[in-house]
């Protein structure tokens, strides 16, 4: 799709509703899971979080197949993304369960990706992601899910929290590769 047609999609369509849903669930995700006590509350969080996450998987999918991607879903998507997960991230963290060094590694590289992308946007540059990006992503959200879930599945949990890290520093490295590729020419 051209950047004229995306300019043609009105922002009001389903994708785009789907995106600001999420960031809506961003929210109270975060505060059942900081405060929620008990396996009920628990239970919320992460039935939140698998909505949330279930409009990233569909969003991009019904714009495309609708023939509607938005400049508005270029931008918001990542950003919609990112506050998720790293919601999530923080969230856990904060409770204790789950390591800091796992989120800062994680959020170092999301935050920088995400506003570069951004700033490519405005020079009209759209910088999709890879197939790793791809993977990591769905490692995040997976070993997320897992840490949320009311009982704890070690190791289960820290193997696939540490592959998560790992996908995101080798798909930040191959971003930034890319993008020096890319540079040069």
């Amino acid at each position: 799709m051209t950047a004229s047609q995306a300019r043609r999609a009105s922002n009001l369509n389903p994708a785009n509703v789907l995106t600001v849903l999420r960031i809506a669930l961003v929210p109270p995700f975060f505060l059942i899971l900081l405060l929620g006590e008990g396996d009920g509350w628990r239970l919320t969080a992460l039935l939140l979080f698998v909505v949330a996450a279930f409009t990233d998987l569909a969003d991009g999918r019904i714009a495309r197949s609708r023939a509607e991607v938005t400049t508005f879903g270029k931008i918001v998507d990542p950003i919609a993304d990112k506050l998720l997960t790293g919601a999530a991230l923080v969230g856990l963290s904060l409770n204790g369960e789950l390591t800091w060094w796992a989120t800062v590694i994680i959020l170092l590289r999301e935050i920088p990706v995400t506003v570069h992308r951004l700033v490519l946007l405005r020079a009209s540059v759209v910088v999709a992601a890879e197939r790793l990006g791809k993977y990591k992503a769905a490692l995040q959200m997976l070993a997320i899910f897992v840490y949320l879930l009311p009982v704890r599945l070690d190791p289960l949990n820290g193997i696939l929290m540490a592959a998560a890290v790992v996908a995101t520093v080798v798909s930040g490295a191959e971003y930034l590769n890319g993008r020096r590729r890319a540079a040069l020419g």
